[in-house]
């Protein structure tokens, strides 16, 4: 049974740091494009970071670029999204998702259709001072 689990979300103040981890099991990255999405209230779905399967390529948003870094273990059943300088905007609910249907970082977090992929439950992360 495939299940994503993330957690590590919270309560930072602006310039504050957070990372999110998302623990899978029924599958690993080896075979999945993996990545981190976040939906704000009264806002589309964006994909924030996502990684290809196999190597890895990263793709970042413009948003975010320098700011997050988006990292899986080496027993490729834990992704990580660390989040550094963390503004206001940042505020949103943090989803992490699994497909084995796309095989480009980039198309997965710009062009992937919800249904075509794996989610977690998402973990609320809010920016305020």
């Amino acid at each position: 049974q495939v299940q994503l689990v993330e957690s590590g979300g919270g309560l930072v103040h602006p310039g504050g740091s957070l990372r999110l981890s998302c623990v899978v099991s029924g599958f690993t990255f080896d075979y999945y494009t993996v990545g981190w999405f976040r939906q704000a209230p009264g806002k589309e779905r964006e994909g924030v970071s996502c990684m290809s399967k196999g190597v890895g390529v990263t793709f970042y948003a413009d948003s975010v670029k320098g700011r997050f870094t988006i990292s899986r273990d080496k027993a490729m059943t834990t992704l990580y999204l660390q989040m550094n300088d963390l503004e206001p905007e940042d505020s949103a609910v943090y989803y992490c998702a699994a497909t084995a249907l796309i095989t480009t970082a980039q198309k997965m977090c710009l062009n992937m259709s919800p249904g075509s992929a794996f989610w977690g439950q998402g973990t609320q992360v809010t920016v305020s001072s």
